[in-house]
Protein backbone atom coordinates (compact mmCIF):
# COMPACT_ATOMS: atom_id res chain seq x y z
CA UNK A 1 0.00 0.00 0.00
CA UNK A 2 1.43 3.39 -1.04
CA UNK A 3 1.92 5.42 2.39
CA UNK A 4 2.47 9.38 1.45
CA UNK A 5 0.91 10.75 5.46
CA UNK A 6 2.33 8.94 7.97
CA UNK A 7 -0.02 10.39 10.21
CA UNK A 8 -3.50 11.84 9.31
CA UNK A 9 -4.87 13.60 12.30
CA UNK A 10 -8.76 14.82 12.52
CA UNK A 11 -10.22 16.99 14.09
CA UNK A 12 -8.87 19.39 16.83
CA UNK A 13 -8.37 22.18 14.47
CA UNK A 14 -9.13 25.80 16.50
CA UNK A 15 -8.25 29.01 18.10
CA UNK A 16 -7.85 29.50 21.69
CA UNK A 17 -7.90 33.28 23.41
CA UNK A 18 -5.13 32.90 26.22
CA UNK A 19 -5.66 35.22 29.50
CA UNK A 20 -3.40 34.74 32.66
CA UNK A 21 -5.29 35.29 35.84
CA UNK A 22 -3.76 35.92 39.19
CA UNK A 23 -5.02 32.34 40.20
CA UNK A 24 -7.85 29.10 39.75
CA UNK A 25 -10.52 29.39 40.26
CA UNK A 26 -10.58 33.15 39.37
CA UNK A 27 -11.69 35.14 42.50
CA UNK A 28 -14.74 36.93 42.54
CA UNK A 29 -13.82 40.94 41.71
CA UNK A 30 -15.81 43.46 39.16
CA UNK A 31 -12.23 43.58 37.36
CA UNK A 32 -8.32 41.93 37.56
CA UNK A 33 -5.59 43.86 35.66
CA UNK A 34 -4.02 41.06 33.29
CA UNK A 35 -0.34 40.72 33.08
CA UNK A 36 0.92 39.64 30.00
CA UNK A 37 -2.06 40.84 27.79
CA UNK A 38 -4.54 38.68 26.22
CA UNK A 39 -3.57 36.93 23.26
CA UNK A 40 -5.55 34.96 20.51
CA UNK A 41 -3.47 32.23 18.75
CA UNK A 42 -3.95 29.37 16.69
CA UNK A 43 -3.78 25.81 18.11
CA UNK A 44 -6.03 23.34 19.39
CA UNK A 45 -5.81 20.04 19.91
CA UNK A 46 -5.69 18.35 16.93
CA UNK A 47 -3.23 21.52 15.95
CA UNK A 48 -1.36 20.89 18.47
CA UNK A 49 -0.62 17.14 17.60
CA UNK A 50 0.01 18.19 13.91
CA UNK A 51 2.62 20.42 14.70
CA UNK A 52 4.56 17.87 17.07
CA UNK A 53 4.25 14.95 14.41
CA UNK A 54 5.43 17.29 11.63
CA UNK A 55 8.45 18.93 13.69
CA UNK A 56 9.61 14.99 15.02
CA UNK A 57 10.03 14.40 10.79
CA UNK A 58 6.57 12.85 10.09
CA UNK A 59 4.37 13.41 7.32
CA UNK A 60 1.66 14.82 8.68
CA UNK A 61 -1.86 15.73 7.18
CA UNK A 62 -4.64 17.52 8.96
CA UNK A 63 -8.30 17.55 8.63
CA UNK A 64 -10.98 19.43 9.88
CA UNK A 65 -14.03 21.64 9.58
CA UNK A 66 -12.95 25.72 9.24
CA UNK A 67 -14.95 28.65 9.23
CA UNK A 68 -14.95 30.92 6.91
CA UNK A 69 -13.80 33.47 9.10
CA UNK A 70 -10.69 35.14 11.14
CA UNK A 71 -10.24 32.16 13.17
CA UNK A 72 -10.35 29.92 10.22
CA UNK A 73 -8.00 32.09 8.81
CA UNK A 74 -5.23 31.72 11.52
CA UNK A 75 -5.38 28.48 11.92
CA UNK A 76 -4.58 27.92 7.79
CA UNK A 77 -1.77 30.26 8.71
CA UNK A 78 -0.13 28.05 10.46
CA UNK A 79 -0.84 25.23 8.94
CA UNK A 80 0.71 26.89 6.37
CA UNK A 81 3.72 28.63 7.76
CA UNK A 82 4.63 25.28 9.57
CA UNK A 83 4.42 23.25 6.27
CA UNK A 84 1.52 21.26 7.40
CA UNK A 85 -0.57 20.17 4.82
CA UNK A 86 -4.43 20.94 5.92
CA UNK A 87 -7.43 19.60 3.84
CA UNK A 88 -10.43 22.21 5.42
CA UNK A 89 -13.94 21.30 5.31
CA UNK A 90 -16.23 24.37 5.31
CA UNK A 91 -18.15 24.91 8.70
CA UNK A 92 -20.81 27.30 8.12
CA UNK A 93 -21.09 27.38 12.36
CA UNK A 94 -17.40 28.99 12.44
CA UNK A 95 -14.31 27.35 13.75
CA UNK A 96 -14.05 25.72 16.94
CA UNK A 97 -12.47 28.57 19.26
CA UNK A 98 -11.82 28.71 23.21
CA UNK A 99 -11.01 30.81 26.41
CA UNK A 100 -8.22 29.25 28.51
CA UNK A 101 -7.78 30.65 31.57
CA UNK A 102 -3.83 30.12 32.72
CA UNK A 103 -3.14 30.60 36.26
CA UNK A 104 0.41 31.49 37.57
CA UNK A 105 1.54 27.74 37.91
CA UNK A 106 0.67 26.74 34.36
CA UNK A 107 -2.35 25.03 34.89
CA UNK A 108 -5.22 25.66 32.54
CA UNK A 109 -8.83 25.76 32.50
CA UNK A 110 -10.50 25.71 29.25
CA UNK A 111 -13.90 27.61 28.47
CA UNK A 112 -14.58 25.87 25.04
CA UNK A 113 -17.42 27.05 22.83
CA UNK A 114 -19.73 24.48 22.16
CA UNK A 115 -21.43 26.04 19.68
CA UNK A 116 -19.46 25.72 16.82
CA UNK A 117 -20.33 22.12 16.21
CA UNK A 118 -23.18 20.66 15.19
CA UNK A 119 -24.91 16.81 15.62
CA UNK A 120 -24.76 16.81 11.42
CA UNK A 121 -21.74 17.70 10.76
CA UNK A 122 -19.71 15.11 8.49
CA UNK A 123 -16.23 14.80 6.83
CA UNK A 124 -16.86 14.05 3.33
CA UNK A 125 -16.83 9.99 3.25
CA UNK A 126 -14.89 10.14 -0.41
CA UNK A 127 -12.43 12.94 0.66
CA UNK A 128 -11.58 10.69 4.06
CA UNK A 129 -11.28 7.55 2.20
CA UNK A 130 -9.00 8.84 -0.30
CA UNK A 131 -6.62 10.16 2.62
CA UNK A 132 -6.88 7.68 4.85
CA UNK A 133 -6.14 5.07 1.97
CA UNK A 134 -2.68 6.48 1.72
CA UNK A 135 -2.14 6.74 5.55
CA UNK A 136 0.04 4.90 7.90
CA UNK A 137 -1.64 5.50 11.06
CA UNK A 138 -4.73 8.30 11.53
CA UNK A 139 -5.12 10.19 15.28
CA UNK A 140 -8.63 10.79 15.84
CA UNK A 141 -9.55 14.24 18.15
CA UNK A 142 -12.43 13.72 19.76
CA UNK A 143 -14.80 16.42 18.69
CA UNK A 144 -17.02 16.88 16.20
CA UNK A 145 -17.23 15.03 13.64
CA UNK A 146 -14.80 12.81 14.35
CA UNK A 147 -16.57 9.62 15.85
CA UNK A 148 -18.27 9.48 12.73
CA UNK A 149 -15.40 8.58 10.74
CA UNK A 150 -14.12 6.04 13.00
CA UNK A 151 -16.27 2.74 11.20
CA UNK A 152 -14.20 4.02 7.61
CA UNK A 153 -11.09 4.14 9.09
CA UNK A 154 -11.08 1.21 10.77
CA UNK A 155 -12.44 -0.43 7.05
CA UNK A 156 -9.37 1.52 5.73
CA UNK A 157 -6.82 -1.04 7.94
CA UNK A 158 -5.17 2.46 9.47
CA UNK A 159 -4.19 2.16 13.18
CA UNK A 160 -5.85 4.58 15.28
CA UNK A 161 -4.96 6.32 17.93
CA UNK A 162 -7.31 8.88 20.27
CA UNK A 163 -6.79 10.71 23.45
CA UNK A 164 -9.70 10.93 25.87
CA UNK A 165 -8.46 13.86 27.34
CA UNK A 166 -9.99 14.44 31.11
CA UNK A 167 -12.54 11.78 30.39
CA UNK A 168 -13.98 10.46 34.18
CA UNK A 169 -14.40 7.14 33.02
CA UNK A 170 -18.40 7.07 32.08
CA UNK A 171 -19.34 10.01 29.83
CA UNK A 172 -20.75 7.73 27.04
CA UNK A 173 -19.72 9.90 24.41
CA UNK A 174 -15.46 9.54 25.01
CA UNK A 175 -16.58 5.35 24.61
CA UNK A 176 -16.44 4.75 20.56
CA UNK A 177 -13.16 6.52 20.24
CA UNK A 178 -12.20 4.43 23.85
CA UNK A 179 -13.06 1.24 21.86
CA UNK A 180 -12.05 1.50 18.43
CA UNK A 181 -8.46 3.00 18.87
CA UNK A 182 -5.65 0.64 18.63
CA UNK A 183 -3.64 3.67 20.79
CA UNK A 184 -5.84 5.10 23.67
CA UNK A 185 -4.06 8.64 25.83
CA UNK A 186 -6.33 10.37 28.62
CA UNK A 187 -5.03 12.04 31.64
CA UNK A 188 -5.89 10.37 34.98
CA UNK A 189 -6.75 13.97 36.42
CA UNK A 190 -10.53 12.86 36.37
CA UNK A 191 -9.95 9.23 37.51
CA UNK A 192 -10.85 7.48 40.41
CA UNK A 193 -9.34 4.47 39.22
CA UNK A 194 -7.20 4.90 36.93
CA UNK A 195 -6.44 1.30 36.56
CA UNK A 196 -9.67 0.11 36.40
CA UNK A 197 -10.63 2.54 33.69
CA UNK A 198 -7.76 1.45 31.75
CA UNK A 199 -7.97 -2.17 31.66
CA UNK A 200 -12.28 -1.59 30.98
CA UNK A 201 -10.67 0.32 27.83
CA UNK A 202 -8.40 -2.36 27.08
CA UNK A 203 -11.24 -5.32 27.86
CA UNK A 204 -14.07 -3.62 25.83
CA UNK A 205 -12.43 -2.40 22.92
CA UNK A 206 -9.18 -2.87 20.72
CA UNK A 207 -6.39 -0.99 22.28
CA UNK A 208 -3.29 -2.89 22.60
CA UNK A 209 -1.77 -0.40 24.40
CA UNK A 210 -3.47 2.58 27.23
CA UNK A 211 -1.68 5.40 28.53
CA UNK A 212 -2.66 7.65 31.44
CA UNK A 213 -0.84 10.54 31.99
CA UNK A 214 -0.25 12.28 35.54
CA UNK A 215 1.72 15.46 35.11
CA UNK A 216 4.44 15.94 37.06
CA UNK A 217 3.88 12.26 38.09
CA UNK A 218 5.00 10.77 34.53
CA UNK A 219 2.18 8.42 33.20
CA UNK A 220 1.23 4.88 33.03
CA UNK A 221 1.42 2.64 30.55
CA UNK A 222 -1.16 -0.78 29.80
CA UNK A 223 -0.07 -3.15 27.46
CA UNK A 224 0.27 -6.78 27.14
CA UNK A 225 -1.36 -6.94 30.41
CA UNK A 226 1.56 -4.88 32.29
CA UNK A 227 0.74 -1.38 34.04
CA UNK A 228 4.37 -0.03 34.66
CA UNK A 229 4.55 3.48 35.99
CA UNK A 230 6.69 5.31 33.20
CA UNK A 231 9.04 8.32 34.74
CA UNK A 232 8.57 11.65 34.67
CA UNK A 233 11.07 13.82 32.50
CA UNK A 234 12.64 17.32 34.28
CA UNK A 235 11.80 19.99 32.14
CA UNK A 236 14.44 21.87 30.46
CA UNK A 237 13.42 25.20 31.78
CA UNK A 238 10.49 26.60 34.38
CA UNK A 239 7.19 25.37 33.48
CA UNK A 240 4.97 28.19 32.26
CA UNK A 241 2.27 26.44 30.88
CA UNK A 242 0.36 22.66 30.72
CA UNK A 243 -1.70 23.34 27.53
CA UNK A 244 -0.70 21.21 24.76
CA UNK A 245 1.58 18.80 27.42
CA UNK A 246 -1.04 15.81 26.47
CA UNK A 247 -0.60 16.59 22.69
CA UNK A 248 2.81 16.79 22.68
CA UNK A 249 2.75 13.13 24.89
CA UNK A 250 0.81 11.75 21.94
CA UNK A 251 2.72 13.24 19.15
CA UNK A 252 6.01 11.89 20.66
CA UNK A 253 4.77 8.71 21.42
CA UNK A 254 3.49 7.74 17.97
CA UNK A 255 6.76 9.01 16.34
CA UNK A 256 8.36 6.62 18.95
CA UNK A 257 5.83 4.09 17.60
CA UNK A 258 6.31 4.26 14.52
CA UNK A 259 10.03 3.99 14.02
CA UNK A 260 9.46 0.33 16.18
CA UNK A 261 9.99 1.64 19.58
CA UNK A 262 8.54 -1.03 22.02
CA UNK A 263 5.45 0.82 24.14
CA UNK A 264 7.20 1.54 27.58
CA UNK A 265 10.22 3.75 25.14
CA UNK A 266 7.70 5.35 23.51
CA UNK A 267 5.80 6.26 26.80
CA UNK A 268 9.77 7.70 27.59
CA UNK A 269 9.60 9.92 24.87
CA UNK A 270 6.38 11.20 25.65
CA UNK A 271 7.32 12.34 28.91
CA UNK A 272 9.86 14.59 27.25
CA UNK A 273 7.85 15.78 25.00
CA UNK A 274 5.33 16.98 27.40
CA UNK A 275 7.65 17.91 30.23
CA UNK A 276 9.32 20.32 27.00
CA UNK A 277 5.70 21.65 26.10
CA UNK A 278 4.93 23.25 29.66
CA UNK A 279 8.06 25.28 29.18
CA UNK A 280 6.36 27.04 26.21
CA UNK A 281 3.98 29.90 26.83
CA UNK A 282 0.50 29.47 26.03
CA UNK A 283 0.78 32.30 23.40
CA UNK A 284 3.26 29.92 21.53
CA UNK A 285 2.85 26.89 19.77
CA UNK A 286 6.68 25.30 19.59
CA UNK A 287 7.49 21.94 19.57
CA UNK A 288 10.35 20.18 20.40
CA UNK A 289 12.60 19.04 17.49
CA UNK A 290 13.62 15.05 16.84
CA UNK A 291 17.17 15.20 17.76
CA UNK A 292 16.38 17.41 21.29
CA UNK A 293 13.84 14.40 22.08
CA UNK A 294 16.47 11.72 21.02
CA UNK A 295 18.75 13.50 23.11
CA UNK A 296 16.12 13.72 26.61
CA UNK A 297 14.79 10.58 25.85
CA UNK A 298 18.75 9.14 26.31
CA UNK A 299 19.37 11.16 29.24
CA UNK A 300 16.05 10.22 31.00
CA UNK A 301 17.08 6.47 30.81
CA UNK A 302 20.88 6.91 32.00
CA UNK A 303 19.50 9.10 34.94
CA UNK A 304 16.75 6.70 35.62
CA UNK A 305 18.66 3.24 35.05
CA UNK A 306 16.04 2.65 32.36
CA UNK A 307 18.14 0.47 29.55
CA UNK A 308 17.66 -2.42 30.66
CA UNK A 309 13.80 -1.98 32.03
CA UNK A 310 11.44 -4.63 30.52
CA UNK A 311 9.73 -3.90 27.55
CA UNK A 312 6.02 -4.85 26.61
CA UNK A 313 5.79 -5.97 23.64
CA UNK A 314 5.44 -3.37 20.57
CA UNK A 315 2.13 -2.49 19.55
CA UNK A 316 1.61 -2.37 15.71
Amino acid sequence: MRTDIDVLVLGGAGVDTIVHVPELPVPFADSHMIRPGIVTRAGQSGDFVALGTSALGLRTHHIDMLGDDPEGDLVRALHRDRGIALTAVPQPLGTKRAVNLVGPDGRRLSLYDATRSAETDRLPEATLRALAGVSRHAHVVITQPCAHALPLLRESGVTISTDLHDWDGSDPYHEPFAHQADLVFLSSTALADPERTMRRIAERGRARAVVATAGADGAYLLADGALPHVPAAEPPSPVVDSNGAGDAFAAAFLHAWLHGEPPHRCALHGTVAGAYACTVPSTRVDSIGREELRARVAELESAKGLQDAPHAPRVS
